[in-house]
């Protein structure tokens, strides 16, 4: 998109380094499209680990390793396009942050399938993240700006929020204590999503109403045209054989209607026929 991007969030400036460095040494057939494929089939991989993690705790690890393969492929789609200069703004606008909208609700679902958090904690959880994600995208139209993340915490923040979270559930092993600690953590961390996300909400209502502010008085307007009065209908009167006395009402005369035929010319008669009246 036009919009101007700003990455304010606590690893930005050594991530960009990193995906840059990477993608100049990518062979010709990697693609950005399949990139983002790779992207969605680990946010999909993560889900069911974390799904299949009732079984055994090892699921955990492998819900971190495929977060990271979610992180290469959603963070390196964009970088590999303008590294080869290959970018198509609108086109990767809409697809990078439909596939981040489905990848957020299988990873969500996944934790609250998961024994660990409540299945009604996580999809608030979801619910939080995509208004976030729709008040960044209604922000960079507003105000011209992309800004990819909510003070210092982004995207990439958060999945090392829940690889540092596997981690202390992996080592820790599953216990009755657990499951309260790690539900109560996730709740706290979505309360705290509404507040941000309200917060910034506040902030962009009031610069936009010190741009756009209300008309103190109103524009002077047109006065509206009175209607026209209608033309009174007047009779046609027939003239009649004699007038009407004075006082006495009018009466037309009907009219005779002649016939539109012409009449036909009379015979001229004969000489014989002459004869015959004289005689």
């Amino acid at each position: 998109m036009a919009a101007r991007r700003e990455l304010t969030f606590l690893i930005a400036e050594p991530e960009r380094r990193l995906l840059r460095a990477i993608a100049a040494r990518l062979p010709r057939w990697v693609t950005s499209d399949g990139l983002t494929v790779v992207g969605m089939a680990g946010a999909l991989g993560t889900g069911a680990a974390y799904a299949l993690s009732t079984l055994s705790t090892a699921w955990l690890w492998a819900a971190s390793a495929l977060l990271v393969v979610n992180w290469l492929g959603d963070s390196l789609d964009g970088t590999l396009a303008r590294v080869r200069r290959a970018e198509r703004p609108r086109y990767g606008y809409y697809l990078d942050h439909i596939v981040d909208a489905f990848s957020t609700a299988a990873i969500g679902a996944g934790i609250g399938l998961s024994p660990y958090v409540d299945l009604g904690v996580a999809l608030m959880g979801v619910l939080a993240y995509l208004i976030l994600s729709i008040n960044i995208y209604l922000e960079s139209q507003a105000f011209g700006v992309f800004r990819l993340g909510y003070s210092r915490i982004g995207p990439t923040e958060a999945r090392i929020v829940l690889v540092a979270a596997n981690v202390a559930l992996a080592v820790s092993g599953p216990s009755a204590a657990v499951i309260p600690v790690a539900t109560g953590t996730a709740a706290a961390f979505v309360i705290g999503m509404f507040v941000l996300v309200g917060t910034r909400i506040g902030r962009n209502l009031s610069a936009l109403a010190r741009v756009e502010p209300l008309p103190t008085s109103l524009p002077p307007t047109a006065a509206p045209r009175s209607p026209r009065p209608a033309r009174p209908r007047t009779l046609l009167r027939l003239p009649t054989a004699r007038s009407p006395a004075a006082g006495a009402p009018f009466v037309c005369a009907p009219t005779r209607f002649t016939s539109r035929r012409r009449a036909r010319p009379r015979k001229r008669a004969t000489r014989r026929d002459r004869n015959t009246l004289r005689a």
